[in-house]
């Protein structure tokens, strides 16, 4: 039987700044749907490291009935060597109520006590970056007091 298993690398380590002020646009049909301006940040990893370019970036955050917050972000990433490449994602939080609790008060919290995933998906004009185009990947997140920091992996 051949091995299907799931392999992955790491990719990166993305650190995003995130405006504490949002726009709370309250309880709409599908939950309270909230806007984050990204302020900037930085990613390194073995292949590529750069910055986080501040706003035009976004995290449409939805904090769903079920308690699940969704997560719809969009960045550009700046390389060192000035390639761009835009990265977005979708993903989750969740975890039992008193550890959201303490996220949300931007306490630390150990990221073993909650769920936070991310799907990244990239694309660039850059030739040195092009491979970024061609992958699938995955990330696992935590929260940070300034904002999230994600490791990116790319599945093999």
């Amino acid at each position: 039987m051949t091995d299907v298993s799931l392999r992955t690398a790491h990719l990166f380590t993305i650190s995003i700044d995130v405006d504490p002020v949002v726009v709370d646009l309250g309880e709409t049909p599908y939950g309270r749907r909230r806007i984050a301006t990204v302020r900037g940040g930085k990613f390194e990893g073995e292949e590529l490291r750069g910055t986080v370019d501040p706003a035009p970036g976004g995290d449409w955050l939805l904090l769903r009935r079920d308690g699940i917050l969704q997560l719809d972000v969009r960045l550009t990433l700046r390389t060192h060597d000035d390639a761009l490449v835009y990265m977005t994602y979708w993903g989750m939080r969740h975890g039992p109520p008193w550890v959201i609790d303490r996220l949300n008060k931007g306490e630390k919290v150990d990221p073993s006590e909650y769920y936070f995933r991310t799907t990244p998906r990239f694309e660039t004009s850059s030739e040195k970056y092009r491979f970024l185009n061609r992958i699938v990947s995955v990330a696992t997140g935590r929260r940070e007091s300034n904002g999230p920091v994600y490791d990116v992996f790319q599945v093999l």
